[in-house]
Parts: structure tokens; C-alpha cells; sequence
């Protein structure tokens, strides 16, 4: 497999929460670094007591420098808004947080969750993160793509809200053991199977979106938008 993702340039991925970011774009993060690119993770949210214990909190922030280590991230990036509690905000403070990120920052390529997840912290990111890239002026993403998050994604209602119908898919099978590796450094969130959050669905998964496309491994993508 020849490397073809130079194209992305500078990428940024926003991650409502700690461990999205590895299942989503888990392997495509690592080709990215294997081939010397800047690639910056944002986590939009953290969790506050007393619904989210601190002692809990530290180990998933630890369980993620040790997930990006193994991934090549070149840096994290930290919002601190609360988790699962977005909607409780005005949609300008959030809007403003992603928008500073993404302005500092200065991506080429904005890889975010879909607006059809059914976690809502999911959907007002992806909204914020679409704020942050409205074109109007030329230091703006060019490329924007939605990623798919497993017992996010697919638990939304079929028919009635925004289905996750791919049209990109990035080859994987070089880095499907180090995401898997990754995934599975967040041991306060892995699940044993047949939850979603396994490690064996996260490569069936993985295995399905590479058939598709005739590859071993893929991560699939929504194209929100490109300017080329």
C-alpha cells in the first residue's frame, strides 16, 4: 500500500469524549504519523462530579496520553466543557470553544463525529465544528469529514434520524493492530463481546468497511465537505 493521505495535510479530530477519537479514526491517526504529519486530537468534554467521579476521570485521561503514544498524536487538545451535558450550555459557548481550536489550530483537514450519533454531546459538536468552518475567509478546513463511533453511530433510530451512509474509506491494514492496541489502553471503557465496545467489534468492524472497498481494514467516512 502506497501512502496517499498527504493530501490531508494538517489534521485536527475533535472527540466529544476521551476514546471516540480511537475508534473512529484510530488507524487512519496512526498512518498519519507514520508518514510524518501533524495530527492534533481536541477532547470537547470532561466529566465533573458528582456524576463522574475524579478518581475516574484521572484514569481515563491517563488510559488516553497512553492510547495517543501508541497512535503518534502530535498533541492534545483540552475544552473541558462537562460531559453529557452539552445541551445544558448556550450554543455560543461551545460554538466559541471549537472555534478557537480550530482557528489556533489552523487544520487543513477537520475530522468530526456524526450529527447523527445518539449521544447528544455527539450532535453539538459536530454542529459547533461546523460553526467553527464556516467559509468565510480562507484559513478554513478544505476538507471536513464525519467518522462513525461503535454504540454511537448505528443505536440512533433508522428512518427517522440522520442515517451513516460512507463515501471514503482509508486503508488501514497497516495500523488495524495498533488502533486495536489503542482502543484497548482505555481499559475503563473496553466491553467484552459481544458488546459494541469490544475489541473484537471494533475489528469486525474494521474488517467490514475494508471488504467494502477491497481492502483488509478501512475506516469509513461521511464527506461533509472538500475545497480543492
Amino acid at each position: 500500500m502506497t501512502d496517499n493521505l498527504a493530501h490531508l495535510g494538517k489534521v485536527l479530530v475533535i472527540a466529544p469524549h476521551p476514546d471516540d477519537e480511537v475508534l473512529g479514526c484510530g488507524g487512519t491517526i496512526a498512518r498519519l504519523a507514520d508518514s510524518g504529519q501533524e495530527v492534533h486530537v481536541a477532547i470537547v468534554t470532561k466529566g465533573y462530579e458528582p456524576d463522574f467521579p475524579a478518581s475516574m476521570v484521572n484514569q481515563v485521561r491517563q488510559e488516553l496520553f497512553a492510547a495517543h503514544r501508541i497512535l503518534g498524536v502530535t498533541q492534545c487538545h483540552f475544552l473541558d466543557l462537562p460531559a453529557a451535558a452539552l445541551d445544558t450550555l448556550p450554543g455560543s459557548r461551545i460554538n466559541a470553544a471549537v472555534a478557537g481550536l480550530v482557528r489556533d489550530i489552523a487544520p487543513d483537514t477537520l475530522f468530526v463525529p456524526f450529527v447523527g450519533d445518539v449521544h447528544r454531546d455527539h450532535q453539538l459538536v459536530f454542529t459547533s465544528a461546523l460553526v467553527a468552518s464556516r467559509p468565510r475567509g480562507p484559513e478554513v478546513p478544505q476538507r471536513i469529514l464525519a467518522y462513525e463511533t461503535l454504540s454511537e453511530t448505528n443505536w440512533a433510530a433508522p428512518g427517522i434520524t440522520e442515517a451513516f451512509v460512507p463515501n471514503v474509506y482509508f486503508d488501514i491494514s497497516t495500523t488495524i493492530d495498533r488502533k486495536l492496541e489503542a482502543f484497548a489502553a482505555f481499559k475503563s471503557q473496553v466491553k467484552p463481546f459481544p458488546d459494541e465496545r469490544s475489541l473484537e467489534t471494533l475489528r469486525a468492524l474494521a474488517t467490514v468497511r475494508g471488504s467494502t472497498v477491497y481492502r483488509a481494514f478501512a475506516e469509513a467516512f461521511v464527506l461533509i465537505r472538500v475545497v480543492a
